[in-house]
């Protein structure tokens, strides 16, 4: 057939396994169809690979056409005979002629020009950045043939699968409309326009779905977005996946800004502005070089150690019980040897107390009345005095902060569960009130009433000559009605300090409802100041013991209340005057941000908190948050999110005084301080500062910082904080951090800043600080990691085009899209085996302080990572949990 061509003219053959389809000089449409031409000989192919497709054509120049289209199978049997015309071939032959002939009219009815072939990097490495980009479905597809196969027997109705059922039966459950989207594409692609599928056409589809290529993928993902299957994306098209990409992924942002984001793309994509983009222009944007690669030798360093790692990490297998068992005893001791001395000591004097009490009243003559009742409730009684008077040490904050401040007792000394102290005392007044109250109420008054003349005989010294009448006698006595008093106060403050009713957790119909709360729990606890009124009445008059030297209830509780009275007259002094208000701003996620004067003398350090009070909410509500602003800084911010009624009245209050933003503005409402107006802000009185285990930040090499939403306060504080450092050449971030005044060296030397959010609006409370330290931090100290985990992971169809555009946009204007800042966002939570992992190659032998403020659902998982990596690398890693 060739050879009755002329010289200009060429015959072109193509067949399934495209070898004779070089030397084309085709349009987009042509490549477009020897693409698919070249797909055909895989699993997934069209054709089956005993059909052979013969297609003509007539090349000159710059002009084609189509002589003749027609497929041949083995037998030599013409294939576009009356007998076959009608079968399923015949219909694929017809979409491939449609596709070629539509690429040869652009060229013959003057249509818009080709664009030129580009020489595409297709090695391994360049194409494996862009393959990660277009995982499409595979990850979801987690069914087999064989186990689809039966699903669909399950499934199908009539033999076929309805479109509704395609993502259950291939395993892609739980994104409807993802899936409905991909099943779209999909039959878009093989012209199918009914809404069923036969088992064959679904073998097509989970074939496709599983190919791990890079052209099946990138075909797919471009017909997803091409809705028409002319082969060509508009802008239109490009707006609309864009905005359905936003809505799936909950970026608000970047649905209002869809137009210009459209623009962005098609600019990129479309430089000749033609109005369309084709699918060798997307391949071209996946497989463009990266300019932010790592030398080579350094990648080559860090794989290594890497695998090593990998290999150091995998759980050794041990069988034997008392292997596993030795290495479970010996990784709680190495993480909890502080706590443990201190609860030792604890319970080894309260069984000394008990112990020396229940002894002495063993050899006095009221045990030969009642018995071990009478030794069991002085025993009792005893570590009674001793907890209520230790109780309030860990509550006494000005002292614990001073002491974690100026000593080094923290080595040995947990300070930081100071408050889980608290409550473990708080235990033990429990047990010690039960074995006390009931010892008395059940034992021992019950065998004095009962006791006959002789055995009452030496009672008369203690009780009177007249025996008690009767059991209400103990009761009107001063020992009796003072502590029944105490139990019920105790009692109620105890029950009311329990996260359900603390945090207010109680079914709105719930008529108890309206005594719990915060309010409720902060009431009932400072009714301690009349237990211990009550405790001083109770422990002087006692019915066995008459020397006042011996009656020692007020000798515990001296010291105690004495220091904890002077630091509540300190802050009555120190939060006497109300700081003034610089500036307010209400952002998305329901967060204030309170900017205020630094209270002179004022002196604090990153990861440090304040108690806060506003007397147009509540006169009596102190709350705790972390300082927002660094040492370094002229003025005290905090962060504050609405949780509860105090910070919801706050918030309220505040955005009275407020404006909405302008263009240029971050957060809902905002207000400035000017001269003559801040008597429009309501007053505002601190208490603090107080320590936390963050403010230890500065004794470690490293840091890893890992923030869950507004958890991420008093670590922003901490980032500052090390920016200001650097910035100074390490001379300190000022004389208010006070980080060398104690002659405690800044250690850190790099700093990693983990932050998950699941609002892209969240990262308004702190853009002014990323954007800080992404310009100012020349050396690379600093490593920001945003994570916005309501957007799908990349890898994920549903954000495949927000990954894409988030490159372009950062890489013309270096902001990023979603957190507006020019740190790079990252979709989906972090993978934090990787994160350790990272920081182990890059810092051998070094200490890392690993330091995590949010919610509770991550401590287990970074506490025992922080174990593992510790164990089994030489990298050391030191956990430490904000209380949240």
């Amino acid at each position: 057939m060739a050879d009755s061509k002329t010289q200009d003219e060429k015959s072109v053959q193509m067949v399934t396994d495209h070898e004779t389809s070089s030397g084309v000089s085709s349009s987009g449409h042509l490549s477009t169809a020897s693409e698919e031409s070249s797909m055909r000989g895989k699993k997934t192919a069209r054709f089956s690979e005993e059909e052979v497709v013969e297609i003509t054509l007539d090349v000159r120049d710059d002009s084609m056409e189509i002589q003749d289209i027609r497929g041949v199978g083995d037998d030599g049997m013409d294939l576009n005979s009356q007998s076959v015309r009608g079968g399923k071939l015949a219909s694929k032959l017809k979409r491939v002629t449609n596709g070629l002939r539509l690429g040869a009219s652009k060229r013959q009815t003057g249509g818009p020009p080709a664009r030129p072939q580009r020489r595409l990097d297709r090695s391994k490495s360049a194409a494996a950045g862009a393959l990660r980009g277009l995982q499409i479905a595979t990850k979801y597809v987690i069914y087999s043939w064989p186990e689809v196969e039966k699903r669909f027997d399950v499934l199908a109705v009539d033999g076929v699968l309805i479109r509704s059922r395609f993502g259950k039966c291939i395993g892609m459950e739980g994104s409807d409309e993802f899936t409905l989207q991909m099943f779209d594409a999909l039959a878009r692609r093989r012209g199918i326009t009914k809404q069923v599928l036969t088992k064959e056409e679904l073998r097509e589809f989970w074939e496709q779905l599983t190919d791990q290529g890079f052209d099946s993928r990138l075909r797919t993902f471009f017909d997803m977005i091409d809705k028409n299957a002319d082969g060509r994306i508009t802008e239109e098209e490009v707006k609309e996946i864009i905005t359905l990409s936003a809505s799936a992924n909950k970026l608000s942002k970047i649905k209002e800004r869809a137009e210009e984001y459209t623009a962005l793309i098609m600019e990129e994509l479309d430089p000749d502005g033609l109005g369309y983009i084709e699918v060798e222009n997307l391949e071209t944007l996946l497989l463009q070089p990266s300019g932010s690669a790592e030398p080579t030798n350094t990648q080559t360093q860090s794989s290594k150690l890497s695998r090593l790692l990998s290999q150091k990490l995998v759980p050794e297998k041990d069988t034997s019980l008392f292997g596993r068992l030795k290495t479970s005893v010996s990784y709680f001791i190495e993480d909890n040897w502080k706590r443990m001395w201190v609860m030792a000591l604890w319970i080894s004097i309260c069984i000394g107390l008990f112990s020396w009490k229940f002894v002495q009243y063993r050899h006095r003559a009221v045990f030969q009345v009642m018995g071990y009742c009478v030794t069991t409730a002085k025993g009792a009684a005893e570590t009674l005095k001793f907890n209520m008077a230790l109780i309030l040490l860990p509550v006494c904050r000005n002292t614990v902060t001073w002491i974690r401040s100026k000593t080094k007792l923290g080595v040995v000394v947990p300070f930081n569960d100071n408050i889980n102290f608290h409550k473990v005392i708080a235990a033990g007044v429990g047990v010690g009130v039960l074995l006390h109250v009931g010892a008395h109420l059940t034992c021992d008054f019950p065998r004095l009433l009962h006791a006959n003349d002789s055995a009452y005989e030496p009672m008369k010294q203690f009780f009177g000559q007249r025996r008690p009448p009767n059991y209400w006698w103990f009761v009107e006595g001063t020992e009796g009605w003072t502590g029944i008093v105490m139990l019920i106060i105790m009692i109620l403050a105890y029950t009311l300090a329990q996260p359900w009713f603390r945090r207010n957790r109680l079914s709105p119909k719930n008529p108890l409802r309206k005594c719990t709360g915060f309010n409720a729990f902060w009431f009932t606890h400072h009714l301690f100041i009349v237990v211990y009124a009550l405790l001083v009445v109770h422990g002087y008059c006692l019915y066995l013991t008459h020397k006042w030297y011996k009656k020692t209830t007020w000798m515990y509780l001296a010291v105690p209340v004495l220091l904890y009275a002077c630091e509540r007259i300190i802050r009555a002094f120190r939060s006497h005057d109300a700081v003034k208000i610089q500036r307010v701003a209400v952002y998305p996620g329901n967060v204030l941000a309170l900017f205020m004067s630094k209270p002179h003398g004022f002196r604090y350090r990153s990861g440090q908190y304040i108690f806060v009070n506003c007397k147009a909410v509540s006169p009596y509500e102190w709350h705790p948050f972390s300082i927002t602003s660094a040492p370094g800084d002229d003025y005290l911010s905090v962060h504050i999110r609405t949780r509860g009624d105090w910070t919801s009245r706050l918030r309220t209050v505040f955005s009275e005084a407020c404006k909405p933003p302008s263009n240029n503005e971050s957060g809902l409402l905002r207000a400035d301080f000017t001269k003559g107006e801040n008597s429009r802000f309501p007053k505002l009185l601190i208490d603090g500062p107080y320590g936390a285990p963050a403010q230890d930040y500065r004794e470690y090499d490293v840091l890893l910082l890992i923030g869950l939403g507004i958890g991420a306060t008093p670590l922003i504080s901490i980032v500052k904080d090390v920016l200001n450092h650097t910035q100074n050449g390490g001379e300190g971030s000022g004389s208010a951090s006070g980080s060398h005044a104690h002659g405690k060296p800044f250690m850190t030397k790099r700093a990693y800043f983990y932050w998950v959010t699941r609002e892209e609006g969240s990262f308004d409370w702190f853009r002014g600080i990323m954007n800080e330290v992404a310009e100012k931090d020349s050396e690379g100290v600093i490593e920001l990691h945003n994570h916005c985990s309501s957007v799908y992971q990349e890898g994920d169809a549903r954000s495949a085009l927000i990954v894409m555009l988030q490159e372009l946009h950062h890489a013309k204007k270096g902001v990023d899209i979603v957190s507006g800042t020019h740190v790079k966002t990252h979709f989906a939570r972090p993978n934090w085996r990787n994160v350790f992992k990272h920081v182990a190659v890059k810092h051998p032998d070094a200490r890392v302080g690993v330091f995590y403020c949010g919610e509770p659902i991550l401590v287990k998982e970074l506490k025992q990572w922080s174990k593992d990596f510790t164990h089994k690398t030489s990298t050391r890693f030191e956990f430490h949990k904000e209380n949240f």
